[in-house]
């Protein structure tokens, strides 16, 4: 099964967040967040969870906007 992620930092960790389903993880590095978030799937799809609950995903596009609040 093929999974897209994103990856951005906070503060001095990297946070790797699953877009398929709600999993995400972190790490001191880039390559840290994304073996962890590997990880951290197979556990979640290790249990009695079904692929049922994934999120087919084609295309990603990445955009930013300002709002006022």
């Amino acid at each position: 099964m093929t999974l897209k992620y994103i990856i951005y930092r906070d503060g001095k960790y990297f946070v790797a967040q699953c877009l398929n389903v709600d999993i995400s993880s972190f790490g001191e590095s880039i390559q840290d967040a994304k073996d962890n978030l590997k990880e951290a799937i197979e556990l979640y799809f290790e249990g009695e969870r079904g692929t049922e609950e994934v999120i087919q995903i084609d295309e990603v596009l990445f955009g930013e906007t300002v709002v006022n609040v």
